[in-house]
């Protein structure tokens, strides 16, 4: 789908910065508030040289690095203080890395005997008034909400249920619905079809950046657009708060990624995650 009436930022090192800066600020708000509402968790973060390291426990999703090889230039005391970092707490090391770092991160990776093994495609676009032309294409019949404090526990629930293939995943979002709506900058939206709760989505407002994250629709829903109702009354409650840009993370090839690109996102650069065996 066209954008009208906005320029798409050129995808070069400084948008990189932006929205990977962005991306880690939204998962140290997410650490901190862990931290507040289960202190036994051992939830942290830290900062090395512009890269920021996420603890959230061992196996959690959360636990790794953004931002390695965007903010200063290759150096080996930097990736020990980042790997005593998540060795110190039991967990082991992982890093996202946008191939517009300096490759000499890679080599320094490479050299030490990580692997690849994840690829993320992020994808961005300007947002203006011209969100109408997503608007456009909802479902009538769809209603999207913000959430109320308590009714984080069905927003929760709801995401869970469209991840319940995999149990462990299932798991850990059915205690994110607590811990996102704990981020004063943080949003949780709900997509209901004749009263009924089917579809779920999540905004972090970051400056001028909007993170979309959270999606999510039970087996029974899907097909209806509820995704994209939520993308609508996502985009436009950006705008209305200061945003003139959004991004969101895919696999690629996804259906996520179609469904983006649908609406007007493209390709910034695809990440790659990497491990310490």
């Amino acid at each position: 789908m066209p954008v009208s009436g906005a320029a798409y930022p050129f995808a070069d090192l400084a948008l990189a910065r932006l929205l990977e800066r962005a991306e880690a600020e939204a998962g140290a708000r997410f650490i901190e508030a862990r931290a507040r509402l289960f202190p036994e968790r051992g939830s942290v973060w830290t900062e090395v040289a512009g890269t920021y390291a996420m603890f959230d426990g061992p196996v959690s999703p959360v636990t790794q690095t953004f931002g390695f090889g965007l903010f200063a230039p290759a150096d080996a005391g930097h990736l020990d203080q980042l790997e005593r970092f998540f060795r110190d707490r039991g967990a082991s090391v992982f890093h996202e890395i946008s191939p517009l770092a300096d490759s000499a991160h890679a080599a320094l990776l490479a050299g030490r005997g990580y692997q690849p093994f994840e690829f993320t495609s992020v994808v961005y676009r300007p947002i203006a008034r011209d969100i109408a032309l997503v608007a456009s294409a909802v479902n009538p019949a769809i209603t999207v909400r913000t959430v109320r404090p308590a009714e984080h526990d069905r927003w929760s629930a709801t995401a869970a249920d469209g991840w319940a293939e995999n149990t462990e995943l299932r798991e850990f979002i059915l205690r994110m619905g607590r811990v996102h709506g704990e981020c004063a900058d943080t949003r949780l939206f709900l997509a209901e079809h004749d009263g009924r709760p089917i579809a779920t989505g999540a905004l972090c407002l970051r400056g001028r950046v909007a993170l979309l994250a959270g999606a999510s629709t039970i087996p029974e829903g899907r097909g209806r657009g509820a995704q994209n109702s939520l993308l609508a009354a996502r985009l436009a409650y950006a705008v209305e708060h200061g945003c003139d840009l959004a991004m969101m993370g895919a696999a690629p090839g996804s259906g996520s990624q179609r469904n983006a690109e649908r609406h007007g996102f493209r390709i910034a650069y695809t990440r790659t995650k990497w491990r310490l065996p």
